[in-house]
C-alpha cells in the first residue's frame, strides 16, 4: 500500500484496506499481521473485486448479445445443462432452480418461447408435466458466447497445481460461508 500515504491515493485499494476503512480496528482483527501481510490480503481482496467486476461485465455482455435478462440467461444455462445430461427439464424444476414462483416461471417461459429460445411439449412420461427444451439456435449461440467464456475460466483453474486449487476452493468456500454468517446474525 505504498500509495496510501502519498498524494494520488489509490482509492480502489483503500476500499479494501482495513487500515483505511477501519483505522480504529473495530471491525477487522489485524492481530499478528504486519503491514506486508495486510498489503498481500488487500491485493487478494482487490483481485477478488477484479474477478467480480469482470464476471459481471461478461454476464452483462452475454445478456446484451442474446438480448435476455440475467434470469433468462440463468434459465437457459439450466435448460442447456439438463439437456446435456439427458434430463427432461420441467417448469417445476426450473422454478426450484431459479427460486421464483410458478407464475413468474410461466411468464419467463412465455417470454423465452416468444423469442424462439425454447419449445414446450408434453412430457413423454408424465401427462401432468411439460418438457422444456432449448432451441438448437439458442444452444449454439450460448455455446459460442457463454460456453467460450467458461472454457477460458476452466483453463485458468486447470493451470493451477492441485494443491493451489485446494487453497482456492477453501478460500472461496470460506468467503461463501460469510454470507451465511451474516444471515444468521441478522
Amino acid at each position: 500500500m505504498a500509495a496510501a500515504g502519498e498524494s494520488g491515493h489509490d482509492v480502489r485499494a483503500a476500499m479494501h484496506d482495513p487500515r483505511v476503512f477501519d483505522a480504529a480496528g473495530e471491525l477487522v482483527d489485524r492481530t499478528g499481521l504486519d503491514d506486508a501481510e495486510i498489503d498481500q490480503i488487500v491485493r487478494v481482496m482487490q483481485s477478488l473485486r477484479g474477478w467480480h467486476d469482470a464476471a459481471r461485465r461478461m454476464s452483462e455482455a452475454s445478456s446484451r448479445y442474446m438480448k435476455l435478462n440475467e434470469t433468462d440467461m440463468r434459465a437457459l444455462r439450466f435448460l442447456i445443462a439438463a439437456r446435456n445430461q439427458g434430463e427432461i427439464a420441467t417448469p417445476g424444476a426450473l422454478s426450484d432452480y431459479l427460486g421464483i414462483s410458478s407464475a413468474s416461471t410461466t411468464k419467463l417461459l412465455d417470454r423465452l418461447e416468444r423469442g424462439d429460445h425454447i419449445t414446450r411439449a408434453p412430457h413423454p412420461s408424465d401427462r401432468r408435466a411439460i418438457a422444456i427444451t432449448v432451441t438448437d439456435e439458442t444452444r449454439a449461440v450460448a455455446r459460442e458466447s457463454v460456453g467460450r467464456l467458461h472454457a477460458r475460466r476452466f483453463a485458468a483453474a486447470a493451470a493451477l497445481a492441485p494443491a493451489e486449487r485446494e487453497v482456492v476452493i477453501r478460500f472461496l468456500d470460506a468467503l461463501s460461508a460469510t454470507e451465511l454468517e451474516v444471515e444468521h446474525e441478522g
